[in-house]
């Protein structure tokens, strides 16, 4: 698998719990996920565990149908970057949103060792209000 194939397994899945599923088979057990600062859960965790905690579960909690919509990917080395948009309905307020996002993911040896968030997170600011 390249590593475009495995960050691409990570949102093309048939389900979020599949593409849940390629995340942690792929992850280095000391990888480190930044979101980042100004978005809800911006904070850099390391560990399937604590990612799983910080930001997947808080996404199922607290949001509906949220998804990542990529639009395509770069690579060049150890990095792929996806690119696309954020969209869901924040379930406190039921207000939508649609935030532009781009993760950048660095790899090594066939494994996830970090991603980074890039993200206009008014959007999703202005939906929790």
């Amino acid at each position: 698998m390249t590593n475009l194939d495995i960050v691409r397994s990570t949102y093309e899945g048939a389900s979020a719990e599949e593409n849940g599923r390629a995340l942690q088979q792929h992850l280095a057990p000391d990888a480190r996920w930044t979101e980042a600062a100004g978005f809800p859960y911006a904070g850099t965790y390391v560990g399937f565990a604590a990612i799983r905690t910080n930001v997947f579960d808080r996404l199922e909690a607290e949001w509906d149908h949220f998804r990542v919509e990529v639009e395509g990917y770069a690579e060049a080395a150890d990095l792929v970057i996806a690119y696309g948009t954020y969209a869901g309905t924040y379930r406190a307020t039921g207000k939508p949103m649609r935030a532009r996002v781009a993760h950048v993911w660095t790899l090594r040896e066939g494994r996830v060792v970090a991603l980074e968030q890039i993200v206009d997170s008014q959007p999703v600011v202005a939906a929790l209000s």
